[in-house]
């Protein structure tokens, strides 16, 4: 974690003023619910121990003067003239500043510092981490009065508008919203949402980062979105109460679409299962049924692996690997896929002994790192 003092200290060596304001905003786990959020089903994510740190404060002028630590480096706009940048990192800012400014609120000059501990590239959500730490800490700055599920769909418009990410509302979601110890089951139709007890007892989460990213990430993520499409539109011939997967059950597919689209039938049929999962994952954790929570976590893995077709050699090692210990519950890769990290709930005395036995072994079959990121669920955005 990165101190208050140290933000303070090194904001006023860069700008030669104090910080109004210190926002922290953590970044991002998943559950289970994958691939779920673009078919306006559910997702089961929290908060985490890592987060991206942002200090504020005021100019006398409307210049927007920012500094990133990781890329030790300044970006300077007149917010008259903001616009996306080739430049990458600025944009998670000024994107939330073209969400204020494009609804009127009363926005001005402003210095900004961006620090923070989410390792970036593993898709733990650094971007969604910042943009929601960007509006939260703009909407107390300049008292904007701003709710936090609005600050959460500030930071998804200025991922699609200025960073070009068409992303689901989960990660900034669960960066604003979550709760110690809980997890947020959250309805990707209409944005309700349950906190839901995550109590691990003797378990941990540790997740396995395989340090790659296969090309075939984005054009594959519009391939399965245009499957499940594909396969609404085939329900919707006799069943036009039907608006997307999250409507519809496994018969309609089977009458519908398998006759006409076998792939699209399979990918749509995981989906529908996958937020049941959702849902059985909820149960397991209000009854403390760990041992199903983990079994659970091992079917959606091969759900997305076989059914799905969005995991990769290194990940399936990883989930294949450690069911051979009785210490480890579940496994199964986390986000879009083709790389990043998987997700294992871990016995907390096997945990070290887990990620020395694995290291040398992955290392040598691909030539890779691994790296293991201990990870605690965690309240969502706050003022320091």
């Amino acid at each position: 974690m990165i101190s208050k003092e140290k933000i303070s200290t090194r904001y006023k060596e860069l700008f030669d003023s104090d910080a109004n304001h210190i926002v922290r905003s953590p970044g991002r786990i998943n559950i289970i619910g994958e691939h779920t959020d673009y078919n306006e089903g559910f997702v089961l994510p929290t908060a985490i121990d890592k987060a991206i740190y942002v200090a504020v404060s005021r100019r006398s002028d409307n210049m927007i003067r920012l500094y990133a630590e990781d890329f030790q480096t300044f970006y300077e706009t007149p917010l008259s003239a903001i616009h996306p940048t080739t430049e990458g990192w600025p944009n998670y800012v000024l994107g939330v500043v073209n969400q204020l400014v494009e609804r009127r609120l009363p926005v001005s000059g402003f210095n900004l510092y961006i620090d923070g501990d989410v390792p970036l590239g593993a898709g733990l959500s650094s971007s969604a981490a910042l943009e929601c730490a960007t509006g939260f800490a703009l909407n107390v700055l300049f008292d904007l009065e701003l709710g936090r599920v609005e600050i959460a769909k500030i930071g998804q418009l200025a991922e699609h508008t200025y960073a070009g990410v068409q992303c689901g509302i989960m990660d900034q979601f669960a960066s604003a919203m979550s709760k110690a110890g809980h997890v947020l089951r959250l309805d990707c139709r209409d944005l309700s949402f349950l906190y839901k007890p995550l109590e691990l007892g003797d378990y941990t989460i540790l997740l396995l980062n395989t340090n790659v990213k296969h090309s075939l990430a984005s054009t594959a993520y519009n391939d399965r979105r245009s499957a499940c499409e594909a396969a609404v539109r085939l329900i919707q011939q006799k069943h036009v109460e039907v608006n997307s997967l999250r409507d519809a059950t496994v018969t309609m597919l089977e009458e519908q679409v398998l006759p006409v689209d076998a792939d699209a039938f399979v990918k749509s049929r995981f989906i529908i299962e996958e937020n049941e999962r959702v849902e059985q994952v909820c149960v397991a954790l209000e009854n403390g049924d760990l041992e199903t929570m983990g079994e659970l976590m091992y079917r959606a893995h091969e759900g997305l692996s076989k059914e799905y077709d969005v995991s990769c050699p290194e990940l399936d090692f990883l989930v294949d690997y450690v069911r051979q210990f009785p210490e480890i519950l579940g496994a199964r890769m986390m986000g879009g896929g083709f790389g990043g990290c998987t997700i294992n709930l871990v016995h907390k005395r096997f945990e070290d002994l887990l990620i020395d036995r694995m290291k040398p072994v992955y290392e040598e079959k691909f030539g890779l790192e691994l790296t293991a990121i201990k990870v605690v669920p965690s309240a969502g955005t706050s003022l320091l």
